[in-house]
């Protein structure tokens, strides 16, 4: 009896988590291939962010068959458009939670790893306030709290605050920001909106460290820091440049869990 094929997926992109993915899973026993081997594939793995030329991308998705599954991070309107017209179904990864509970791991430590580079003292007995209460800075928080610094977190949402509070943290609203600036030793915003600003920025200590974790433009005023003398750092997609084979590896879990959601029987 012929034994049936794990199925080809073709895995697009050169970055470092697209390889890691491809690794991952060739080992759990899928064909891998790249573009070339599109016309065969039951599959198709996208880079993240997916925001490419129309044109590009369609040329691409039209060499795989029609009705042909395809997942990419972060997917554009135009990119979805285009899937469309292809006759490919698009999903985004990044739309899992568990995907954006894992990937919060790896930028919680690159995080840590850019607050260690860029100050000349420990962690550990540092001011840090953590501006939102997201699964990313749910992930740093907690990690920094181990570490000994001693941690604020600032949210709107009364529930966000009282989870800090649950896991020995202590929370403060956003109203309460200028009252806890001049006493931060290293200030992390999380949230994609003007919150540290000029006047907040003015509040801080010289020697003070920021880190915008936010998706552009961030929520600092990048040019009134430089001006200020405050180092502020807008430190994005820190999956891909500090832990790339972990970041990989987390994406094509996360498809895998897709497809057998999906009955694909793998």
């Amino acid at each position: 009896m012929e034994q049936k094929r794990p199925g080809v997926f073709a895995v697009i992109g050169e970055d470092a988590r697209q390889k890691a993915a491809a690794d991952y899973l060739g080992e759990k026993g899928f064909e891998v291939c790249g573009p070339e081997g599109l016309p065969r594939a039951d599959w198709v793995l996208l880079p993240m962010p997916l925001a490419a030329d129309g044109a590009a991308l369609e040329q691409l998705l039209k060499k795989a068959r029609p009705g042909t599954a395809a997942f990419g991070g972060r997917v554009s309107d135009g990119a979805k458009t285009t899937a469309v017209a292809a006759g490919i179904e698009l999903a985004d990864y990044l739309g899992r939670e568990e995907l954006a509970r894992l990937n919060a791991i790896p930028t919680a430590e690159g995080c840590i790893g850019l607050i260690l580079q860029n100050r000349r003292r420990t962690v550990w007995g540092s001011a840090v306030l953590v501006l939102g209460y997201g699964r990313c800075a749910q992930a740093l928080a907690v990690r920094l709290a181990a570490l000994g610094a001693r941690v604020t977190v600032a949210a709107r949402s009364p529930g966000q605050r009282a989870l800090a509070m649950s896991q020995g943290l202590a929370a403060a609203p956003m109203e309460a920001v200028d009252g806890l600036l001049e006493s931060t030793d290293v200030a992390v915003n999380t949230v994609p909106a003007p919150v540290l600003d000029a006047r907040r920025l003015g509040l801080l200590p010289k020697d003070a460290l920021v880190i915008d974790l936010a998706s552009l433009p961030g929520g600092t005023d990048f040019e009134v820091a430089k001006e200020l003398g405050v180092r502020a750092i807008h430190a994005l997609s820190l999956p891909a440049r500090c832990a790339p084979v972990t970041a990989g590896q987390f994406v094509a879990q996360t498809v895998l869990a897709m497809l057998r959601e999906r009955g694909e029987g793998i």
